[in-house]
């Protein structure tokens, strides 16, 4: 019996506009409908003459843009996430890690970035390369902010000299990503209580000189 997805992409061959979209196009197109397809069918189940079918491009256009189904997968979580990471200077390290809190659960519970994110979480977890290009982009990027983050925390006198960066993403981005998994309320007062712990081991103690 053919699968649901199998029947969409017949369905989607016969009625496709005619001709193809020029490059910038293809892209954006093919990212919508993987993201589109990763929203209504197992990953496992979506190849790229799916999402070929469901962009409208041929296969060869795909592998143009993007090595492997894998490389097409972690653009788009980028894509997602991206809007999502940067935290501008407040003026206030505690307004700023409370940003470093709240970005990822807007991203995860207020736009596609979420729902993707859990159809191909097995498959990151499983998939070392997968894993490690999530590594480096999503995440890396997260911890490149929340360092600068640090950094002006450590200046304005706000934090210890030796506040670990990287430890920091992971106390403040960490309990986001373990409630989006395992559930909790995911919310402003999680948020401020994340934000309060971590301040309370990071805080630079009184009587000392910030470093310049």
């Amino acid at each position: 019996m053919a699968t649901a997805l199998a029947v969409s992409r017949r369905v989607e061959q016969v009625t496709a506009a005619p001709g193809r979209p020029r490059s910038n196009q293809a892209h954006q197109a093919v990212l919508k409908a993987t993201r589109e397809l990763l929203l209504k069918h197992p990953s496992d189940e979506v190849r790229i003459e799916h999402i070929a079918a469901r962009a409208g491009v041929g296969k060869a256009t795909i592998y143009r843009h993007w090595p492997t189904r894998d490389a097409l997968v972690q653009e788009l979580l980028l894509d997602l996430a991206g809007p999502h990471i940067e935290i501008p200077d407040k003026g206030s390290t505690r307004e700023e890690m409370r940003a470093a809190v709240l970005n990822p659960i807007r991203a995860l519970t207020k736009t596609d970035f979420g729902p993707v994110l859990r159809a191909v979480l097995t498959q990151v977890a499983s998939n070392p390369r997968l894993a490690e290009q999530f590594r480096a982009t999503v995440v890396r990027a997260r911890r490149n902010t929340i360092a600068e983050v640090i950094k002006r925390g450590i200046l304005r006198g706000d934090l210890r000299a030796d506040a670990d960066a990287d430890v920091a993403t992971e106390l403040l981005a960490g309990p986001v990503y373990f409630r989006f998994i395992f559930g909790g309320d995911l919310n402003r007062d999680f948020a401020d209580r994340v934000v309060d712990a971590v301040l309370k081991g990071f805080a630079r103690k009184k009587g000392v000189r910030p470093r310049r």
